[in-house]
């Protein structure tokens, strides 16, 4: 049996809605139910995996502060500069 009901909405909420209906060309409530039965479902929702960030395995270097890096990107700067930027 199907019901009819008032829902209130944030007025920029619905006209994204309306859009993302109308470019699928389906209806707003259509939209809507795919919504809820998603929301009200028994099962997880799915998180994105993120790929793991690759690490190196070199050991050493030294950790600068945004000064010294500064100043070491103002001095291979003037190196181009004094080659002709070659």
């Amino acid at each position: 049996m199907i019901k009819r009901t008032t829902v209130r909405l944030p007025a920029e909420l619905l006209k994204k809605a309306q859009r993302k209906a109308a470019a699928e060309g389906r209806t707003l409530t259509g939209l809507m139910e795919e919504g809820l039965r998603y929301v009200v479902s028994d099962k997880p929702a799915e998180k994105a995996v993120r790929p793991p960030i690759p690490v190196s395995k070199e050991g050493g270097g030294e950790i600068l502060s945004f000064k010294e890096l500064q100043e070491l990107e103002d001095r291979d700067y003037i190196e181009r500069m004094n080659r002709g930027f070659k």
